[in-house]
């Protein structure tokens, strides 16, 4: 064991830390500004789509034996006071066409990759894959910039104080293969503000030895880079992708990631609507992705929009020593809504399906969502990306 805590200090950089005996931590970024507009250069960092996508490539360490996996993100706003998608990825094999070399004009999205001629690198093809994603997660109205005393009035009672910065832990041990070695790892915010996000990145591995499991990206549609409109396909047809592999698969599980948006009444971001996943035309997943607990993140929204809303209250009259019911005004935050399975300030888990053994040969994914068309002024798109892990 000393043995191999000495070779460990010797392969991490300044960057990486051991968290305690076994631990190791990987500083990936901090203090990191997200943003869409010029921003000092850091020779370490790419900045693509004007600075909404940062990418670092990094080393870290393998594990024979593997090892638990966990992402922490940190934000902060930086100005932006507006709730925005998010996504860490990593790009899986960098050799093959990437969103690296499509933002930058290198090279262009396999024309097998679209599912229109506005949606491209949406699904996998033999020199193309989609970037998995580590995390999704959403920002909250404006934490951190705005929490301070001018957003007083907007804070409710039950509230103690507004948080400095949101906290994102997920586990991603069944990515370990993706997340080791060297490899690119970047976070994307759909912010058009030259303000924009302050985020701090990090992978923690406990090298406690587990099964490693390798990776099959299939499709992913969130909007990256320029070539991938807004998703609003559904509402047209369902996702179809086919793909063989040449050798039967073990414990195969199908990772299934989605959320629904349209900032607007009646938008597909406030309306319940089904999911339902289908795999070599079997339903293996048929669900409603809902939050309904966004209240639970209040104290992350200094700057939610807040109106006021006529109810009625149960109360103790002191006077009279009984109980009265009372009209009052309770003040609701759009934080507070419930939405298409996010909330502002909340992170993103996935659905995960057991598909078993797979054999060799061809096989469908079919993603069915009845989604409401996109208008003018009315965004309405589903981000949902999906991938599998198995043993060989």
């Amino acid at each position: 064991m000393k043995l191999r805590l000495i070779a460990l200090f010797v392969i991490l950089s300044a960057s990486q830390n051991i968290i305690s005996q076994n631990t190791i931590e990987k500083v990936v970024f901090k203090n990191q500004i997200i943003n869409f507009g010029k921003e000092n250069p850091n020779p370490d960092v790419q900045r693509l789509q004007g600075g909404r996508i940062v990418l670092k490539k990094i080393t870290v360490p393998k594990f024979p034996k593997g090892t638990d996996v966990t992402v922490k993100l940190t934000l902060k706003s930086n100005g932006d006071k507006w709730d925005k998608s998010g996504s860490c990825f990593v790009v899986t094999d960098p050799n093959q066409i990437s969103i690296i070399d499509v933002s930058k004009g290198k090279k262009e999205f396999p024309k097998a990759s679209y599912m229109s001629e506005k949606h491209g690198g949406v699904l996998a093809t033999e020199n193309y894959r989609p970037v998995v994603e580590l995390l999704r997660f959403m920002t909250p109205f404006g934490v951190g910039y705005y929490s301070n005393n001018e957003a007083k009035h907007r804070k409710p009672v039950y509230i103690p104080k507004w948080e400095k910065e949101v906290v994102w832990n997920q586990d991603i041990s069944d990515l370990e293969s993706l997340v080791t070695g060297t490899f690119y790892i970047g976070v994307w915010i759909d912010t058009w503000t030259k303000t924009g996000y302050k985020i701090d990145l990090s992978l923690i591995y406990s090298d406690r030895p587990r099964k490693q499991r390798k990776v099959m990206p299939l499709v992913n549609a969130v909007s990256y880079v320029k070539g991938q409109a807004l998703p609003h396909f559904f509402a047209e047809e369902p996702l179809n992708y086919s793909f063989e592999i040449d050798k039967s698969l073990k414990n195969v599980k199908l990772h299934y990631i989605t959320t629904g948006h349209g900032g607007h009444s009646g938008g597909d971001e406030f309306i319940k609507i089904k999911n339902s996943v289908f795999f070599d035309n079997k339903l293996v997943l048929d669900t409603i992705p809902w939050r309904d607990d966004c209240a639970s993140f209040r104290r992350f929204n200094p700057t939610s929009g807040v109106w006021l809303k006529k109810d009625s209250t149960y109360y103790r009259d002191r006077k009279s020593k009984t109980y009265k019911i009372k009209e009052i005004e309770e003040r609701l935050a759009s934080s507070d809504l419930s939405r298409s399975n996010w909330c502002p300030g909340s992170k993103v888990e996935p659905f995960t399906v057991n598909l078993g053994k797979l054999q060799s040969g061809k096989h469908t994914l079919r993603i069915s969502i009845p989604a409401t068309k996109a208008e003018k002024g009315k965004a309405n798109h589903w981000l949902v990306s999906a991938y599998l892990t198995y043993q060989d």
